[in-house]
C-alpha cells in the first residue's frame, strides 16, 4: 500500500516542480519575450505569417477571434473527413483497410476537431496510417493549439489587455509549445520501449501451435502517444488505449504520460499570474485546485485498494480491485491515471473506467461535471477564472459591494455569460441526450449493465462528450461494425448510428459554445476602466477569497449534477454496501 501512496506522491512532486518554469515559458511566449528558441522559429513563423496573409500586431475582438476559430476548425473538420474517408486508396495503408462507415468518420472527425478524441472504433482495424498520422494526429496539434489560444485571449482580455490574434496565438502554441515538447517526449518515449515504424502488422506463430499465425498491429505510435498526452487529445492509435504495452509498456512511460496530460492545464495557472502581476493569486488558486484534486485522488484510490466488497468475502481477505487493470500500473497508477485524465480532460486511459469502483465512477464523472480539475486545454483555465467571477459576485453581495476582479466591475452582463457557460451550456449538452436515451434504452442505449452501472455508462459518454474529455466508461452499443466487417456483409446497428450522431451535438455545444462565451466574457473586462485599489475593495488573493471559491465550485457542482450521481455512482455504492452488486 505504502508504494502505491509514494508513487503517487512523487509523480504529484514532479508537476508542482515543473509548474513554475514551464508557466513563466509560456507567458514569455506569449508576452511576446525572448526565448532561447527565437533564432530558430522566427523566421519559420514569418514565413507562416506571410504564407497565410497574418498581420502579427492586429488585435482582435471577442467576435473576430471566435469566428477566426469557427471558420478554422470548419476548414480542417473538412480535411479530417475526407482524408478518413479515402484511406482505402490512399498510402500508408498495409493491411488495406477501407472506409468506416459515413456516422463513424462523421463522429471522429467532430470528436478529434473539438480535442475530445472520443472513439467508437478501434484504431487499428479501423484507421490506416495515412489517417492517423495526417488526420488524427495532425489534428491532435491544431485542437489542442485552440484550446491554449483560448486560455491566453481569455487571460489577456482578464488582466485588461487586448485579446490578441488567433492565428499568431495557434502558431506559437504549436510552434514554441507542442512540438518541441512532443519532439523530446517522442523520443523519450521511444526509448521506454514504445514503436515507431511504418511497417505493417508483425506475423508470428502462436506458442499453443507452431502452424497457426497471429498479427500483431504496430505503426507510428510514440509521437502520436506523446501528442495524445500533452495536447489533452486522448484518442489512442489502439483500441485499449493507454494500457495497450505499446501505448504504455511500463512505469516509466506511464510517468511521462501523466506529467504530459498535467503540465500545461496547471502551469497555465502560474502564467495567469505572470499576465495579472500577481504570482500570490496564482499560487492559491493552484493550491485550491490542488487540494480538489489530491482529495479525489485520495476517494478513488482508497476505493480501488479496498476492493469489492463481494469479492473479499469469497477470498476471505481484503485485496485490491484489479479487475480491467493493467498488473504493471496497479491500483494507484491506475486512480492517479484515471483522475488526472478526467481532471484535465485529456480522456487517455490505462484501465477500464467501467471496471473501477463506485468512488472512482464518481470522481470521474464529478471531474467532467466541474470542468476545472485542472480543465481542458486551455479552456479548462478560462472555466476555473470563470467561477472566479461568480464567487467575486457572491461575495459582492453577501458584502454590499459592487463586486471587482482585477480592479475591474464585475456587471450584469459578465455574471450572464459566466452563468450560462457554467449552469445551463453543459447540463443541457447531457442532460437532454442521455434523457432521450434513457428513455428507449433497448431501441437506443445498448445498455450492457442494468440499473445505476447502466445509468452511469450512459451518463458518462455524454459528460465524456460535452466536457471535451473522449474517455468512456464503455459497455455500449456505439462502435458500427469494422471495414472488414461492412465488406463481409454485417449490417452496421442502430445503437451505434444513434452514439454518433447524438454525441455529435454533445461535442459541439461542449466545445463551441463555452469558447464564444469565454472570448465574449474577456473581451467585455477587457475594455473595462480599471478602478484603482482602496481600503474597501475585496481582494481576491486572499485565503478566504480563495476558500469561497471552493465552495462556490462545490456548491454549483452538487446542485447542478449531484442527482445524476446519486443514481448512478452513489445508488451503486449503496447496492454494493447491501451485498447486492
Amino acid at each position: 500500500m505504502l508504494q502505491g501512496w509514494i508513487q503517487i506522491a512523487l509523480t504529484l512532486l514532479i508537476v508542482v516542480a515543473i509548474t513554475p518554469f514551464f508557466g513563466r515559458y509560456m507567458a514569455r511566449i506569449f508576452l511576446e519575450q525572448r526565448t532561447l528558441l527565437d533564432p530558430i522559429l522566427n523566421p519559420i513563423e514569418r514565413s507562416l505569417y506571410s504564407l497565410v496573409g497574418v498581420q502579427t500586431k492586429e488585435d482582435m475582438t471577442g467576435w473576430q477571434y471566435a469566428r477566426a476559430i469557427l471558420y478554422s476548425n470548419i476548414v480542417m473538420g473538412l480535411l479530417i473527413f475526407f482524408i478518413i474517408m479515402s484511406q482505402g486508396w490512399l498510402p500508408f495503408n498495409p493491411t488495406k483497410i477501407g472506409a468506416p462507415t459515413w456516422d463513424t468518420v462523421l463522429h471522429t472527425t467532430i470528436s478529434f476537431i473539438t480535442n475530445t478524441n472520443q472513439q467508437h472504433y478501434s484504431g487499428e482495424t479501423y484507421m490506416s496510417y495515412a489517417s492517423q498520422m495526417w488526420g488524427l494526429g495532425y489534428h491532435m496539434f491544431v485542437s489542442a493549439a485552440t484550446g491554449i489560444a483560448v486560455g491566453i485571449a481569455f487571460i489577456r482580455g482578464l488582466t485588461g489587455r487586448p485579446l490578441g490574434n488567433f492565428y499568431v496565438d495557434l502558431i506559437h502554441s504549436i510552434t514554441r509549445i507542442l512540438l518541441p515538447i512532443c519532439i523530446v517526449g517522442g523520443i523519450a518515449l521511444m526509448a521506454a520501449g514504445v514503436p515507431e515504424t511504418l511497417a505493417g502488422p508483425a506475423v508470428f506463430p502462436t506458442l499453443e501451435d507452431p502452424n497457426i499465425s497471429q498479427a500483431i498491429a504496430r505503426g507510428p505510435v510514440a509521437h502520436f502517444e506523446i501528442i495524445k498526452q500533452l495536447g489533452e487529445n486522448g484518442g489512442g492509435f489502439f483500441a485499449i488505449n493507454s494500457a495497450h504495452p505499446f501505448e504504455n509498456p511500463n512505469g516509466f512511460s506511464n510517468l511521462i504520460e501523466i506529467v504530459a496530460m498535467l503540465s500545461i492545464p496547471t502551469a497555465l495557472i502560474y502564467t495567469y499570474g505572470i499576465f495579472a502581476n500577481n504570482i500570490k493569486q496564482a499560487w492559491l488558486v493552484y493550491g485550491m485546485v490542488g487540494v480538489i484534486y489530491i482529495a479525489f485522488i485520495i476517494i478513488t484510490a482508497i476505493g480501488e485498494y479496498n476492493g469489492n466488497p463481494a469479492v473479499n468475502a469469497l477470498l476471505g481477505s481484503t485485496q485490491p480491485n484489479l479487475e480491467g487493470k493493467e498488473v504493471r500500473f496497479g491500483w494507484a497508477q491506475s486512480a492517479l491515471f484515471a483522475t488526472s485524465t478526467t481532471g484535465t480532460m485529456c480522456g487517455a486511459v490505462n484501465s477500464l473506467h467501467d471496471s473501477f469502483m463506485p468512488n472512482g465512477g464518481f470522481i470521474t464523472l464529478s471531474n467532467m461535471f466541474l470542468q476545472i480539475i485542472w480543465g481542458g486545454q486551455g479552456t479548462g483555465t478560462a472555466y476555473l477564472f470563470a467561477y472566479l467571477i461568480l464567487a467575486v459576485f457572491a461575495t459582492g453581495l453577501m458584502v454590499g459591494r459592487t463586486p471587482e476582479f482585477l480592479g475591474r466591475k464585475i456587471e450584469k452582463r459578465e455574471v450572464v455569460l459566466a452563468s450560462f457557460l457554467i449552469l445551463l451550456v453543459h447540463p443541457i449538452s447531457i442532460m437532454i441526450p442521455a434523457g432521450v436515451a434513457l428513455a428507449f434504452p433497448d431501441q437506443l442505449s445498448g445498455i450492457s449493465n442494468p440499473g445505476f452501472h447502466g445509468f452511469a455508462q450512459v451518463i458518462y459518454e455524454y459528460a465524456s462528450a460535452a466536457a471535451n474529455n473522449g474517455s468512456g466508461f464503455e459497455g455500449l452499443g456505439d462502435s458500427q461494425p469494422s471495414p472488414l466487417a461492412i465488406a463481409t456483409g454485417t449490417q452496421p446497428t442502430i445503437t451505434a448510428l444513434w452514439w454518433n450522431l447524438s454525441t455529435c451535438f454533445s461535442l459541439l455545444a461542449g466545445r463551441y459554445i463555452p469558447i464564444i462565451g469565454l472570448l465574449l466574457l474577456a473581451d467585455s473586462m477587457s475594455r473595462k476602466q480599471h478602478i484603482p485599489y482602496t481600503a474597501g475593495t475585496l481582494r481576491t488573493d486572499t485565503g478566504l477569497f480563495t476558500g469561497v471559491t471552493a465552495g462556490v465550485i462545490l456548491i454549483l457542482g452538487a446542485l447542478t449534477f449531484f442527482p445524476v450521481l446519486a443514481l448512478g455512482p452513489v445508488g451503486e455504492a449503496f447496492l454494493i454496501g447491501k451485498g447486492i452488486g
